[in-house]
């Protein structure tokens, strides 16, 4: 089995996205012995946004390409690669500004590739990374579940279904902001809802 976890804080030392999606990822390999584990941070490794010259490579036959273009092509690829060969994918997710992180936007901007992870049919789309069991830790500074307030729930839903993954499980770590004791009791909560979700 393969565990990609995926950090997308925006901090390197004290994320609690980040220390929660650890803790998921430590719950499951308990529960799966010698399973493999690839981090990929992406405040400590930031992956380029999509710009118009990632598109030109992009479109642009491989063998035509600049070595430019083909080296950052290539760090896409790389995404693509840990995407497809994990079974379990674990998705460390803040709040800013009430979406996801620029950081996560590039991930996903990377991995969405037409006829490498999602394809058109006659039917409509049909995404090609199926198979996978996807966790989020969701940590916020207030308390935005089930409420219009909430855009990623909806955002990723839709997103990771359109690639082909719809086995997802949420964890909410919420009204971190809001004082000492609602953090303590928020953090705990997440802490008890990965002990389920990983049983």
């Amino acid at each position: 089995m393969n565990i990609l976890q995926i950090n997308s804080s925006a901090r390197v030392d004290g994320s609690q996205s980040s220390l929660l999606a650890r803790l998921l990822v430590e719950r499951l390999q308990q529960q799966n012995p010698g399973a493999a584990l690839t981090v990929r941070d992406l405040a400590s490794n930031p992956h380029p946004a999509l710009d118009e010259a990632a598109l030109q490579a992009l479109f642009t036959a491989p063998e035509s390409r600049s070595t430019e273009q083909a080296a950052r092509v290539a760090l896409d690829d790389a995404l693509i690669a840990e995407v497809q060969a994990a079974d379990i994918v674990v998705l460390g997710v803040p709040m800013y500004n009430f979406g996801v992180s620029a950081q996560l936007k590039n991930w996903i901007d990377a991995i969405a590739r037409a006829k490498v992870t999602f394809q058109y049919t006659a039917n409509g789309p049909e995404g090609l990374l199926k198979g996978k069991k996807v966790y989020i830790v969701l940590t916020r500074g207030g308390v935005y579940r089930n409420t219009p307030s909430d855009s990623q729930v909806p955002y990723l839903k839709t997103v990771l279904a359109f690639l082909g993954m719809t086995d997802i499980e949420f964890v909410y770590a919420e009204g971190l902001a809001m004082g000492p004791e609602a953090e303590q009791s928020a953090l705990a909560s997440a802490r008890a809802q990965i002990d389920v979700v990983a049983a």
